[in-house]
């Protein structure tokens, strides 16, 4: 006889409302990343376009963003919906949409303090700001990097690591 604890979980409850473990997520990940190896021919990416992006927003307020050197190319012949790595940006936004609609969990929490605002725009400059030194985010630079054997995946995980260290401690001291 089965007690309340061991009762079998429908599918719904348990793919869509209950956590995945890190080795099922570990998976799918590896999973969507060999998937768009085969169809497009190139490594997952998610920070490239966004330069273009926001030469874009530029234009939208007036500034010419391609008569400035860092957007000399790129921005007259740029296609949101032929853009590989757009699309996938697109889909990791709708994919994390999807998946909290479907788990019944997006709230808009408010804000606790203004603390919390400061720490959270400063973090997001810092890991663009990053991002754009190591020429790709997280994923270019490690999860695509390491499989290829690319010596600067390794650089970057160290200072991965590194750089939460150092900012684990800085939220802790000044933000909290």
């Amino acid at each position: 006889m089965q007690n309340e604890t061991e009762k079998k979980l429908s599918f719904w409850e348990a793919y869509f409302k209950k956590e995945w473990s890190y080795t099922a997520g570990g998976v799918m990940l590896v999973i969507l990343a060999v998937s768009l190896v085969v169809v497009t021919g190139k490594a997952w990416g998610v920070t490239g376009p966004f330069a273009v992006w926001g030469g874009k927003l530029f234009e939208l307020f007036g500034v010419s963003a391609e008569s400035l050197n860092f957007w000399a190319e790129g921005i007259a012949t740029y296609d949101f919906f032929k853009d590989i790595v757009s699309m996938t940006d697109l889909g990791i936004v709708l994919g994390a949409l999807l998946a909290v609609l479907l788990a019944a969990s997006f709230k808009i929490k408010k804000m606790k303090s203004w603390r919390q605002v400061v720490a959270a725009v400063l973090g997001g400059v810092l890991m663009g700001i990053g991002a754009r030194l190591a020429l790709g985010c997280n994923i270019g630079s490690l999860f695509s990097a390491l499989p290829a054997f690319s010596l600067h995946g390794w650089a970057f995980l160290l200072f991965f690591f590194l750089g939460a260290a150092v900012g684990s401690q800085m939220l802790k001291r000044y933000f909290m």
